[in-house]
C-alpha cells in the first residue's frame, strides 16, 4: 500500500513546457524522468496556490482538481497551468515558472487511470495531464469495463468521453488487469497498472 500524507506534500517538479507530438502534447516516462527534484519551499507552493486561486481551484483536494479539470471543453483549459496525475499524487507546476509547484496526495488506496481510445490516430502518453492531453474520440458514447488479474469486474458502465477524448476511473491500487472499451459495434482491450510503476494514462487501446 502506498504512504498518503494528509497534508500537501512538495514532491518533484513538473516539465513547464512540453512538444506537442501527433494529437497533443502528454506525459510520458521519458519525459518525466528528465524533470529533476527540488526540496519543498513556501514560496514554490505559494506561487502554485496563487496559480490554481486564478481558475478558483484553491482549497480543493486533488479528486475534485482531476474532476474539474479533465472535464473541460480543451478551448477553456488554462495554458500557464500544469496537472500531472501521478499513481498516488497530483503535481500541480507553473507552465511559465518551475519553481512554482506542489502536490496533492489521492485517495487513500485508489488510482485515477485515463482512458483515451481511438480509431485511427493516438499519441504516447503515460502520466496523464489534465491541461494538454488530448485524444481523438471527443464527446464519444462508450462503454467501459475494468477487470483485474482474478477476473473480477471493477467497472462495468456507460459513459462519455471528455471534450479532451478521455474517460476517467478511480480504480483500487495495487491492482492489473484489462480495460475493455466498446462504442458504435467496435472494441478494444488493453492492460492496465495501477500499481506504483503504472500509468494513468492510457492511450493504446485501439476500436476496431
Amino acid at each position: 500500500m502506498k504512504r498518503r500524507q494528509a497534508t500537501i506534500a512538495t514532491l518533484s517538479i513538473l516539465t513547464a513546457a512540453a512538444s506537442f507530438v501527433g494529437l497533443t502534447a502528454c506525459g510520458s516516462e521519458q519525459a518525466d524522468s528528465a524533470a529533476s527534484n527540488a526540496s519543498a519551499s513556501s514560496s514554490s507552493s505559494a506561487g502554485a496556490n496563487e496559480l490554481l486561486a486564478k481558475y478558483e481551484l484553491q482549497d480543493k483536494d486533488a479528486t475534485t482538481i482531476i474532476d474539474e479539470l479533465d472535464r473541460l471543453v480543451v478551448a477553456d483549459r488554462p495554458s500557464d497551468l500544469r496537472a500531472s496525475v501521478r499513481p498516488d499524487e497530483l503535481q500541480i507546476a507553473n507552465a511559465n515558472n518551475k519553481e512554482e509547484f506542489l502536490s496533492l496526495p489521492l485517495p487513500d488506496n485508489t488510482t485515477y487511470i485515463s482512458v483515451a481510445p481511438y480509431e485511427f490516430q493516438t499519441h504516447d502518453c503515460f502520466y496523464h495531464s489534465l491541461t494538454t492531453c488530448k485524444g481523438e474520440l471527443a464527446n464519444t458514447p462508450i462503454h467501459v469495463t475494468f477487470t483485474d488479474k482474478d477476473g473480477n469486474t471493477l467497472i462495468d458502465e456507460d459513459t462519455t468521453t471528455f471534450d479532451n477524448g478521455f474517460a476517467g476511473f478511480w480504480v483500487p491500487e495495487e491492482t492489473t488487469g484489462t480495460i475493455t472499451v466498446q462504442s458504435e459495434g467496435k472494441t478494444g482491450t488493453v492492460d492496465f497498472d495501477s500499481t506504483a510503476d503504472g500509468a494513468t494514462c492510457v492511450t493504446t487501446l485501439k476500436l476496431s
